[in-house]
């Protein structure tokens, strides 16, 4: 990826990592991959598509044109989605954060969390008000 293909830059600063993302929906990271430095495990998922990019303070959400999130970097604050992959995988219509967790919001106003549970990662006791 070159300068010239950079028209369109967003930068999300978590400690010690970066993720940037380009008009073309693709995404680049690098930095300590114990925060989210390293997207390997999920490259090939957010090498186009992705319209916005969300952070905790070790892991990264991706949300991408047709309404699915990927997620990497620290398990525990967010990187891990595996117990909502398949209630985030479309209809979303944006991502919220805090440190330690994410909550996706869906096309039909219902919202799924993830990450650490005492920080918000677990709506359990309330999903179904």
């Amino acid at each position: 990826m070159n300068k010239s293909s950079f028209l369109l830059l967003f930068f999300l600063f978590t400690l010690c990592i970066t993720s940037v993302y380009s008009q073309d929906g693709s995404v680049v990271t690098w930095g300590n991959s114990s925060y989210g430095g390293s997207s390997s495990t999920v490259s090939s998922s957010i090498s186009s598509g992705v319209t916005n990019i969300f952070s905790t303070t070790h892991a990264f959400a991706a949300l991408k044109s047709d309404g699915s999130v990927v997620t990497w970097g620290n398990s525990s604050n967010g990187g891990d989605s595996s117990t909502v992959s398949s209630s985030i995988s479309s209809g979303v219509t944006n991502i919220f954060s805090n440190n330690f967790a994410f909550a996706a919001l869906k096309s039909d106003g219902s919202v799924l969390t993830w990450g650490e549970s005492f920080y918000g990662g677990s709506s359990s006791t309330v999903s179904s008000s």
